[in-house]
């Protein structure tokens, strides 16, 4: 499929965005996928647990030394060293635990979330990868992902650690001297409002910033694929404001978040310090303080000091949970995307003999790409379409391939519907050599028997690389077939990423071979050789050919001219060139 095609079914093709869901089902969805770990998470509770104890201990820590010192114990002083020891080993345990099981938890998210979605972008039709571009789904792959763990486990952590001392403190307040406690409710309130605010607004700027990191990843992608284009033609400082200008935006979005947290925060720990002030002063007051002694009295006023930290913490989670639960939204957004159908239920094996019975196709947007379109390619015959750009010809291959399914009409291979066929079966009874020639980093044998080629012989691919006239090039390379490529095949020529294509081609053994423009970019000497090379691979295999050079068609069976979306001429070379019609004038511009 030629770029020009591409960017116009690209336009042509619109996904329905789907309805954001509240945030507790995004939250509830994503907490399902932590339930294989739950003795992971028990032994999370029980770290955190015995860590928010350990907060306990240092206020009664505290009233124990005083108590020491004021009736001067000096028994009690002398464990005060091994009981600071003992209590911060306790406490390293707890750490551990919770930390590391917590990790253990959050990182097993990340694994089980990347291979889900990667596993579904397999899964997924081409209209998906047409309406998207590159950069935003690798975002969603690499970026999102980990921004989940967010929303689930560093959550939760954080609820477990802080959520698990502040209630020990309070606890422990209440015990000590619940009237006074109840004063630090008061501010509840007025913080839940705050909190409330900030999540929406964290909402609304973790969506943009995830947006804006997914123009980021394309702009990136295009500008690494195209390195030739932006240095050949001095695209470097487009591209640099380009990518300057995305990178602003997520810095703005960044910041915005930042100014929120900044002003959050300090508010909570403004009102939370203003409710302490108050509980100081009334447990200064004669009436409360003849009542205690000076270890109880420390000992409270210290429990409620190491409130601070915790609610400082549990207001900050605010941030990462609607962070995460906006990624959430993003990932489930995606696995939630309509698979590929395969209505096939049929596995034959196919002659070649195609059929087209007024097949029309007719894009949402309601741009007309076949119309009423006829033509039945006998079992071996090769025929050639042309036309100009936008004629219908990338179109009615991806109809072939079932990459798009027929607006109305129908489709028959050996005179079964195309539609009865199973996708497998189908696909691996097409090759196809296209203009654009995919290529992985990985060995030149490995690019050969790819996918379900890869169980073939080294002789077998051998065989299949002299057909194509490549391994003369091969066997000169550093390793020969094992030889690595590098990504894309940008180690190799033009001609020779084409050779290998037309290998792998060759090595599938299709009934039917699709050779889509498969030598327009190339120079003459390569031209020479792909074209011995498609001889060899077109012999006695059902072969459609688009091409703009038509002296490259001229030996076709049959050569069908394609004018908005239907079929204006169809006869041999000869046969058009004596009409002298579109053919004739087409032939006679290229010749030219």
């Amino acid at each position: 499929m030629s770029q020009s095609d591409v960017t116009k079914t690209s336009a042509n093709l619109k996904l329905a965005q789907p309805l954001t869901p509240p945030k507790h089902k995004t939250l509830l969805r994503l907490l399902r996928y932590l339930k294989p770990y739950w003795w992971a998470l028990l032994l999370t509770v029980l770290g955190f647990a015995i860590n928010a104890a350990t907060e306990i201990w240092i206020a009664k820590l505290l009233q124990y030394i005083t108590d020491a010192i004021n009736q001067n114990d000096q028994a009690k002083q002398n464990w005060f060293p091994a009981l600071i020891i003992g209590l911060f080993f306790v406490r390293g345990v707890g750490s551990f635990l919770g930390n590391y099981y917590s990790a253990l938890v959050s990182r097993n998210l990340v694994y089980e979330l990347r291979v889900q979605v990667f596993n579904k972008l397999l899964r997924l039709p081409s209209s998906f990868y047409l309406a998207n571009p590159a950069g935003t789904i690798s975002s969603k792959l690499i970026f999102d992902v980990e921004q989940v763990t967010a929303a689930s486990t560093d959550s939760m952590k954080t609820v477990l650690r802080d959520g698990l001392t502040v209630v020990a403190l309070i606890g422990f307040l209440l015990y000590s001297n619940w009237r006074l406690t109840l004063i630090l409710f008061l501010v509840l309130p007025p913080i839940l409002w705050l909190i409330r605010f900030a999540s929406k607004r964290y909402l609304k700027l973790s969506k943009g910033i995830q947006e804006t990191m997914g123009d980021v990843s394309h702009i990136t992608n295009e500008v690494i694929g195209g390195y030739q284009v932006v240095k050949n033609y001095g695209g470097q400082a487009y591209e640099a404001e380009r990518f300057n200008i995305t990178s602003k935006k997520n810095l703005r979005q960044g910041m915005k978040v930042v100014v929120t947290n900044s002003i959050n925060t300090p508010a909570v720990q403004l009102l939370m310090a203003m409710a302490m002030s108050v509980v100081v002063w009334l447990a200064l007051r004669p009436s409360v303080i003849d009542n205690i002694s000076a270890g109880e009295f420390i000992s409270y006023i210290a429990a409620a000091g190491l409130l601070s930290k915790p609610v400082r913490s549990l207001t900050d989670v605010n941030q990462k949970l609607q962070k995460g639960i906006a990624a959430g939204e993003s990932i489930f957004a995606l696995l939630d995307e309509p698979e590929e159908r395969d209505t096939g239920t049929l596995s034959p094996s196919l002659s070649g003999e195609i059929q087209l019975d007024h097949v029309s196709l007719i894009y949402p947007d309601s741009t007309v790409a076949l119309q009423d379109f006829s033509l039945n390619v006998r079992a071996g015959e090769t025929v050639a379409l042309v036309g100009r750009s936008g004629a219908g010809k990338s179109s009615l291959v991806n109809l072939l391939t079932r990459t798009l399914a027929t607006t109305s009409g129908q489709i028959t291979m050996d005179g079964m519907p195309i539609e009865d066929i199973t996708l497998e079966s189908l696909r691996a009874q097409i090759a196809m050599v296209n203009q654009q020639v995919v290529l992985f980093n990985t060995s030149v044998f490995n690019n050969i028997a790819y996918g379900s080629l890869a169980t073939k012989s080294q002789a077998e691919v051998e065989a299949a690389a002299k057909d194509a006239f490549a391994h003369d090039f091969i066997m000169k390379m550093p390793q020969g077939y094992q030889s690595q490529i590098g990504a894309e095949g940008l180690q190799l020529s033009g001609g020779q990423r084409q050779r290998l294509s037309i290998a792998r081609a060759l090595l599938k053994d299709a009934p039917i071979l699709i050779l889509d423009e498969a030598t327009s970019a190339l120079d003459n000497e390569s031209e020479y050789f792909i074209q011995q090379a498609l001889d060899n691979v077109m012999k006695d295999r059902t072969t459609l050919v688009i091409a703009h050079r038509l002296t490259t068609i001229e030996s076709a069976d049959r050569i069908a001219v394609m004018d908005g979306g239907r079929i204006v001429e169809i006869g041999t070379h000869n046969e058009l060139m004596q009409k002298q019609g579109y053919y004739a004038q087409m032939y006679d511009r290229d010749f030219e």
